[in-house]
């Protein structure tokens, strides 16, 4: 199959500039995206990107070169935006590129995808406002850049300040400067950035007499038409220090039944003949929620590494049922997960939680503390609740509601999980 075909069959093309591109750019030849560093975060927008660009790596042999904007991220991408965007210092910039090719390189590290970092500051920087209008600003009628959809859109609304116009002449330059200098010949990017992608071939035809190619990946929406990656909570973040590899790998698993099969498609590199046998299986039995589970592993693996996959596992395993205990009480001896506080923060972010110091806990029994937390409305109904088995600490079972906590726990620990029948959480952090 061409790469054209391949990533049509997993709904990852949307427009191209040729019908036959992959037919018609010389082999050796590279290709390019980019990325605007706008944030120190990327998001699971931005991993179909590079998941794109690992398709066409391993499909045509084609090198990767994956350029973040520390020049056009200076400016502000008008795409798919209805107001101007908070312009950023060059410190912020620098730091956000940091963060964007840290994340970028792990990926591709563990995709076994070797690529060219970029940054469009260092080809940029030096150029005049004068020798830009001339030798970019020339080959554009001011007609052509209006008709764009996103200029035309923003003319229709709040309007659009020069700054934000020049953006698509800034992107072209970038096609232009790697189309003579890293044997580029192809650009890919989101279908909001047709627009731009396409002044860059006007550009390379017009300045250099060159043949240049593009193709866009389609926005991903779920079955109802929502765009995909955003929560209540805001964008599904790659990046640990944002969002956690448990609560990431959790997104996934709550995948709905009718996105499951698209997404395994978009953002994993199993072969449709596997796809297509996981949701066979996954529909004998969809409680199981098999597809979801290959689909949450996979994607986290990707992002995070395999040890990330494990621990978000075995996170979810103690969430349903499995021991949280770090201690070596006698008790709960041989039950022990070596889970960490933070794991158990990002486990249990959502759940109710409240703050005891050492001291205090050293004077409850455990039918004190299922009080104090009001998982239960009085002392006899905590007795009643723990004689009847219906009282956890830290996920293991408690049967006897006298025994003091702090002969529970290690004394340098200090989060503690109670449970009340098989949902109800209570998070406490034991402070000094």
């Amino acid at each position: 199959m061409s790469f054209l075909s391949i990533l049509a069959a997993r709904s990852l093309l949307q427009d191209s500039s040729d019908a036959e591109l992959d037919k018609k750019i010389p082999a050796g030849s590279s290709f390019y995206v980019g990325f605007d560093p706008t944030s120190p975060n990327l998001h699971i927008g931005n991993l179909i990107q590079a998941i794109v660009s690992i398709h066409l790596a391993k499909s045509s042999g084609l090198k990767p070169i994956i350029l973040f904007g520390g020049s056009t991220g200076s400016i502000g991408d008008p795409s798919g935006r209805s107001l101007e965007r908070q312009l950023l210092d060059r410190s912020t910039i620098d730091a956000n590129v940091a963060s964007h090719t840290r994340i970028m390189q792990a990926i591709f590290e563990r995709a076994g995808v070797s690529c060219e970092f970029v940054d469009n500051y260092q080809w940029t920087a030096s150029v005049s406002v004068l020798d830009f209008l001339r030798d970019v600003g020339k080959h554009f009628t001011v007609n052509y850049m209006i008709a764009k959809e996103v200029v035309k859109t923003r003319l229709e609304g709040d309007g659009i300040s020069f700054t934000e116009f020049s953006y698509m002449l800034l992107q072209a330059f970038d096609f232009l400067h790697l189309y003579k200098n890293h044997n580029c010949r192809l650009q890919f990017g989101g279908s909001d950035q047709w627009g731009n992608i396409t002044a860059g071939l006007e550009l390379i035809r017009r300045s250099v007499q060159g043949d240049a190619y593009a193709f866009s990946v389609p926005l991903c929406v779920d079955s109802e038409g929502k765009k995909f990656g955003k929560t209540a909570a805001g964008a599904v973040w790659i990046n640990a220090a944002s969002l956690s590899p448990y609560e990431f790998h959790q997104y996934w698993l709550n995948s709905a039944d009718a996105d499951v099969e698209k997404l395994l498609k978009i953002f994993t590199f199993m072969t449709l003949e596997e796809i297509a046998q996981i949701v066979t299986e996954h529909a004998q039995a969809p409680e199981k929620r098999l597809a979801q589970i290959c689909l949450a592993d996979q994607v986290t693996s990707l992002v995070h590494g395999s040890a990330a996959v494990e621990e978000a596992n075995m996170s979810r395993s103690v969430l349903f049922g499995g021991s949280v205990l770090f201690g070596g009480s006698a008790l709960f001896a041989g039950s022990m997960q070596n889970l960490s506080e933070d794991q158990l923060l990002s486990i249990f972010s959502g759940v109710p939680s409240s703050e005891i110091t050492r001291t205090q806990l050293s004077e409850l029994m455990a039918s004190d503390l299922f009080l104090l937390t009001k998982l239960v409305p009085s002392k006899s109904e905590a007795r009643r609740l723990i004689q009847n088995g219906g009282a956890y600490f830290n996920n293991e079972r408690l049967s006897d509601g006298n025994v003091r906590i702090d002969t529970l726990i290690n004394a340098d620990r200090n989060i503690l999980v109670l449970r009340s029948g098989k949902k109800n959480y209570h998070l406490i952090k034991v402070v000094s």
